[in-house]
């Protein structure tokens, strides 16, 4: 799954981009690391804040049925 922000053309994750998100979360609902997404530190955090709140706004299930 490492694929580079860069190589998606991707600016900013935006918590309402729920395809985007989705392919950082695996089947059991937690984000996944770094190490797997291949994205960088602000970017992780960047995608961490924008999962928490698509979370709270009910966009995003908190755990996978």
């Amino acid at each position: 799954m490492k694929e580079n922000t860069k190589k998606q053309n991707i600016n900013h994750i935006d918590y309402k981009n729920i395809e985007l998100i989705k392919k950082f979360i695996n089947p059991h609902g937690q984000i996944m690391g770094r190490n797997k997404t291949g994205l960088s530190a602000i970017n992780q955090r960047e995608l961490a804040q924008a999962v928490k709140r698509a979370r709270f706004m009910a966009l995003l299930p908190y755990i996978s049925n």
